[in-house]
């Protein structure tokens, strides 16, 4: 930062001054003085006749000058109370006012007089609603800001000097005139003493050690949440800041001075202590200062103040101004901050500094987890576009031509891990285990090219090929590749950095391997600035000694001596001088090229209180440098007239300067726009611009060649063309090296009308509008046209072409109709893209218009309009494709012909029967191969679902059966559910009755020659089928006998039981005898239940126990009951009409088997009578049972109609 004086208010009748305090919202200046002086001020920036200048350099005026009456004696404490807009003060006396703006003036609203001591300080809460007064004499009072007493407290035998609240407002410190500080609650209660490390406290010493000020910052806090914001400055100089009231660590430091006041800024980054100096032997009137510090202690600035005595220091809302009470006067000083920045492309790159303070704004538990973030701005000031990036805790910025170069801390675990591997050794060598990254970046944010290091980036330089950053000891090069670099080298060399301790000497053949990678050196004489061009790097010490190096092989080539601490360096654009500012803002100027032929004599250049240089980037000799709040240029050693201007300098380029307002956009928080960016010019070309105006060509070509530069010769050039002065124009094309206006100016010869010579130089400097107006002017609306055409202003091409009447030819028309609708489709506005399509019957186009806004109807439809062998039908397939729309895309391959793209969009679209359809009749037998390949992938991976699909797609119905059947066998496997098997054995079968389908012929008809199809199969395949179908029985018999079972029906449930004996190799025989001997208990059939009892007591299979249960709950049950069937009904055998039971599958006499009722479960015994048959799976069923059902009660498929089958 840097701070310099910028204005002084003397205060009438020389009173002289005690406090003074800045309110922060409103910008009121309170300040308070012998005699009972009380005024509130307040200045406002005063119009500066529409030309924006910015913040500082504005002219500030009084808008407010009010002296408040009411005290009678010395006022000594103001305190504002900004949220609740209220001003309180107090005297000598005792006596209390607090003061309420009214009507744009200020007003006494309440009074209070304890008469017996004086205040010894006011302290408001953070949110404005209790104020508490301590008194010299130990008393406390705390009240409400309606003026309500909260309580009040007598500290017997102590004297008082301060009083500050917490932040979180629960706790008061007080400052006690023997230097402890004591904190309470806010109810009055003691709670502790701080402990005061800075000083001995205690009589032993025989001294007393006074606090000069107590200063607890109550904001939030935009950083870590670790950082100490309360400070307690002694009188001594000796200087405590804490990080709370427990902080056993604090941050101390001695300021040299006799502290007497101490304020933070607005957000707790930097501590302002004002004093007079110890070191002065006798009372001199430039002994006042004020010491800017970081919360740790670390001096950022000194500033000298005038005068004898200063009594307080108070900041403005934002942290931009400081205004001070010395003696019987109020001086402003403006503050410069360094903001974290840079400028590269038309591109303004900044932090913002309230990032931080969103990411930390969570709880302290949360914010131990999460990182803190920081989010970096990309401002385009050309499309006023910005974009974000957010990185990692960011320590410097700094920008070359076409990028910028971000140092940023690693503080997540898995960034800082991937770091410490990426680093030599896979540890970082820093003594603290921190690791940072450099992050190169364009100019939209994204990162091109990172570095890892473990080098804190302090100082940072950067040029169209290296990076250079340092530490206080150490120096890193880090030579970094672009995508465009790495695309125009052949071979791209290995990277490899060159970093080295700022004691050694370089001299260029040593780095050809890495310095001082393993231990830590110390250094006496550290880094405090950087600098680097194209050819060199300079580094700068405390000490005031700069290391000049040669960039190509880094050597040290010089040392030079400053003798006093430098602040900022820059190089100019050829590398032979450098403007050096040290830490007092004397600005100097050094040279180093080493011809003394070119060298200038720069010793009486020096200019005081300058905070920003930068040179021109295309001249060596010319120098802009912000020196308080305006800009001077240089060239050489004479400075130009200086312009009111508080900007940060961006770039010095072609005799203009851009400037930008970083202090509305980053402190202030303005929303950034084109007000911000000031673009300033030098008195040259000011010079140059009024002589072409107000005097002639020849005068201005005169002071050009006096001052020559090519931005003079182009304007010279511009303004001659204007005139048609061909000869002046050429020659100062020419000066300036502009290729394309020497060969305007031959065209120009070329041309005899004066009218169409001046639509030329219109065209040529952009004003096309004026070129098209004097084409027409002069009947050339043919020129009018092509000028359009080649702005591809196809707008105005058709409305020229319209103006033209029956002279446009229909393919002119059409070919602006297509380039409008280019124009359509690059903004991605399909809809009119394809009505303009339409128009000039450009297919190609209305097939992407179509396929982007997703009308595939129409997308279809153009396949048709397409003729054969077009290349548009191979796009159009392509898109077909992509949606799924797999028979329009085989459709167009075929029309181009092209059978085996359709077929490989098939096996795509996984439509694996179309697709060996087309193999069959394009012959293309390497799809059942690519086929068979597929499924054994799915098969190997475990996707058997997926593999019976792809069968199945592919018309190979046996062979998704047989993976069905597999399926249903790992699910007998899993013991799943009875009726999931039986439909994926129903599954099964259908696949395989799908397949006899398919082998079907006109004289073979599946419906009434089934058999024979089956037949006509291989005998495996036969078996198989009739397999599946066994095996689907089996399963429906088991779960129809359970139903029956469950319902009551206990003699069909012992029928079906009986017929599930057929089916022990598909069920588990156990399972079957189970609920054979279950069925036929609950029936009394209990002989059918002993023959089911002795089967499960003979099952080998079954361990010893089991049938040892089997055998005793027989004994139970048959100890009680008969072994004899209750109920036995028998029926005529249809072959032999002997009467046999009606639950036997077959008759005993002639072995005629009786097909079962898949409705019932009972044996039909007589099947050549009316039964029911499916048409699907060719099961029959009674059909007295089947009318209960809609559907197969085995395959479940929809029954038509019941008809009798008498075969």
């Amino acid at each position: 930062m840097f701070v310099y004086l910028s204005k002084k208010i003397a205060i009438p009748n020389n009173v002289k001054l005690n406090c003074i305090a800045w309110n922060k919202e409103e910008g009121y200046i309170a300040v308070a003085g012998t005699e009972g002086l009380l005024k509130v001020l307040k200045l406002d920036q005063a119009a500066n006749n529409g030309q924006t200048k910015g913040g500082l350099a504005a002219v500030s005026n009084l808008s407010m000058n009010q002296t408040l009456d009411g005290h009678k004696e010395s006022v000594k404490v103001v305190t504002w109370n900004d949220a609740q807009h209220k001003l309180t003060s107090s005297d000598v006396d005792g006596v209390i006012m607090v003061w309420m703006l009214y009507k744009g003036a200020w007003y006494e609203e309440m009074t209070n007089d304890r008469k017996k001591s004086t205040v010894a300080g006011m302290s408001w809460t953070s949110d404005g609603t209790k104020i508490c007064i301590v008194y010299e004499d130990g008393a406390i009072i705390v009240g409400s800001v309606d003026g309500n007493r909260i309580f009040g407290k007598e500290l017997k035998n102590t004297h008082l000097t301060g009083v500050q609240w917490s932040p979180d407002n629960r706790l008061i410190l007080f400052a006690l005139a023997n230097g402890e500080c004591h904190l309470y609650d806010n109810q009055g209660n003691f709670a502790m003493k701080l402990n005061i490390k800075c000083i001995t406290l205690g009589t032993a010493t025989g001294r007393v050690h006074r606090i000069g000020s107590i200063s607890w910052f109550s904001g939030s806090l935009p950083s870590s949440r670790n950082q100490p914001v309360l400070a307690i400055c002694y009188e001594n100089g000796k200087v405590q800041i804490m990080r709370n009231e427990n902080d056993d660590a604090p941050a101390i430091f001695d300021t040299g001075m006799r502290n007497v006041d101490a304020k933070w800024n607005h957000d707790g980054s930097v501590l302002a202590i004002c004093g007079t100096s110890l070191e002065a032997v006798s009372p001199l009137r430039d002994t006042n200062q004020v010491c800017f510090y970081s919360p740790l202690g670390r001096l950022h600035r000194t500033l000298k103040v005038p005068g004898s005595d200063i009594t307080s220091v108070t900041w403005e809302g934002k942290s931009l101004r400081i205004a001070m009470a010395v003696d019987s006067f109020i001086y402003f000083a403006n503050i410069r901050p360094e903001y974290i920045w840079c400028y590269f492309e038309k591109t303004v790159v900044f932090l913002n500094s309230r990032s931080s303070s969103k990411n930390n704004s969570g709880s302290s538990a949360s914010s131990a987890n999460v990182a803190p973030m920081n989010v970096i701005t990309f401002w385009n000031t050309v499309s006023n576009q910005s974009f974000l990036k957010e990185v990692e805790p960011t320590l410097c910025l700094a920008a070359s031509n076409e990028h910028c170069v971000l140092g940023v801390e690693c503080v997540s675990s898995n960034i800082k891990e991937i770091a410490l591997s990426t680093l030599e050794g896979g540890s970082s060598s820093a003594p603290d285990g921190r690791v940072y990254q450099l992050l190169l970046c364009n100019s939209i944010g994204t990162t091109v090219d990172s570095k890892y290091t473990d080098i804190k980036p302090r100082f940072v330089g950067i040029n169209s090929g290296y990076v250079a950053i340092a530490s206080y000891e150490e120096i890193l090069i880090w030579h970094y590749h672009t995508p465009k670099s790495s695309s125009n080298l052949h071979g791209v060399r290995a990277r490899r950095e060159k970093r080295f301790h700022i004691d050694d000497t370089p001299t260029g053949v040593e780095l050809a391997k890495d310095l001082l990678q393993g231990a830590q050196r110390s250094v006496k004489d550290p880094i405090c600035a950087l600098a680097l061009s194209d050819k060199l790097l300079l580094v700068a010490r405390e000490s005031g000694v700069i290391n000049e190096y040669s960039l190509g092989n880094v050597s040290l080539r010089n040392r030079h001596t400053m003798h006093t601490k430098i602040n900022k360096m820059a190089i100019n654009c050829n590398s032979t001088r450098a403007a050096i500012i040290d830490q007092m803002g004397v600005m100097t100027l050094l040279e180093l090229d080493d011809n003394r032929e070119t060298q200038l004599n720069f010793s009486r250049v020096e200019r005081k209180d300058v905070w920003a240089v930068s040179w021109a980037k295309d001249n060596p000799l010319l120098l802009a440098l912000m020196e308080k709040t305006r800009m001077y240029i240089f060239r050489g050693n004479d400075p130009e007239e200086p312009i009111s201007c508080s900007g940060y300098i961006c770039t010095f380029e072609d005799l203009e300067i851009t400037s930008v307002l970083l202090d509305d956009i980053i402190s202030i928080g303005e929303l950034q726009n084109a007000s911000h960016l000031i673009q300033l010019r030098v008195k040259s070309l000011r010079d140059t611009d009024d002589l072409l105006e107000h005097v002639g060509l020849e005068d201005a070509k005169q002071f050009i060649e006096d001052n020559p530069h090519p931005r003079l010769w182009r304007l010279l050039a511009e303004s001659a063309l204007k005139q048609l002065e061909l000869d002046t124009a050429e020659n100062a094309f020419v000066r300036c090296a502009n290729y394309p206006g020497i060969k305007l100016i031959k065209r120009l010869r070329n041309i005899s009308s004066q009218i169409l010579q001046r639509a030329e130089i219109s065209a040529f400097y952009g004003e096309f509008d004026e070129a098209e107006k004097l084409y027409m002017d002069a009947d050339r609306r043919d020129l009018a046209i092509d000028l359009r055409i080649t702005l591809c202003d196809w707008f105005r091409v058709v409305q020229l072409y319209r103006m033209g009447g029956a002279g446009v030819s229909d393919q002119q028309m059409e070919t602006a109709w297509r380039e409008i609708g280019h124009h359509f489709a690059n903004l991605k506005s399909w809809e009119s893209a394809k009505e303009y399509y339409e128009k000039s019957h450009y297919l190609e186009g209305s097939i992407e218009a179509l396929y982007h806004l997703e009308q595939f109807d129409e997308l279809e439809k153009c396949v048709d309009k397409l003729p054969e062998k077009s290349p548009l039908l191979t796009k159009l397939a392509e898109m077909l494709v992509s949606v799924g729309m797999c028979s329009e895309a085989v459709q167009a391959y075929l029309k181009f012909g092209d059978q085996k793209a359709a077929v490989n969009a098939c096996v795509n679209l996984r439509q694996w029967g179309q697709a060996v359809e087309l193999a069959q009749r394009y012959q293309m037998p390497e799809v059942n191969v690519l086929l068979g390949k597929h499924a054994a992938q799915l098969l190997n991976e475990g996707r058997l679902p997926e593999a019976i699909e792809l069968q199945r797609k592919a018309g190979k119905h046996l062979d998704a059966a047989r993976l069905l059947c597999k399926m249903a066998e790992q699910e007998v496997e899993k013991r799943a559910p009875l009726l999931r098997i039986k439909k994926i054995y129903i599954l099964a079968a259908l696949l395989a009755e799908d397949n006899l389908k398919s082998l079907a012929t006109p004289q073979l008809d599946y419906a009434h020659h089934r058999n024979r199809l089956l037949d006509s199969i291989s005998l495996e395949d036969a078996a198989f089928v009739e397999r599946l179908w066994h095996c689907a029985e089996g399963y429906h018999y088991m779960l129809l006998a359970q139903r029956q079972l469950r319902f009551g029906i206990m003699h069909s449930a012992v029928v079906t039981s009986i017929r599930l004996r057929d089916y022990d190799d598909v069920l588990p025989v156990e399972d079957i005898y189970n609920l054979l001997a279950l069925a036929s208990c609950a029936d009394r059939s209990f002989e059918t239940c002993s023959k089911a009892f002795m089967k499960l007591e003979s099952l080998e299979t079954l361990p010893e126990k089991s049938r040892q249960e089997y055998e005793e709950l027989a004994v139970s049950i048959f100890t009680k009951n008969e072994p004899k069937d209750l109920m036995i009904d028998t029926v005529a055998c249809y072959g032999c009409a002997a009467q046999v039971r009606d639950n036997v599958p077959s008759c005993m006499e002639c072995g005629a088997r009786f097909p079962g009722c898949v409705a019932s479960g009972k044996p039909i015994t007589q099947p050549t009578s009316n039964i029911w048959i499916c048409s699907t799976c060719h099961h029959c069923a009674s059909p007295m049972e089947i009318t209960r059902y809609r559907n197969c009660p085995l395959c479940h498929s929809t029954i038509v109609s019941i008809k009798g089958n008498k075969e």
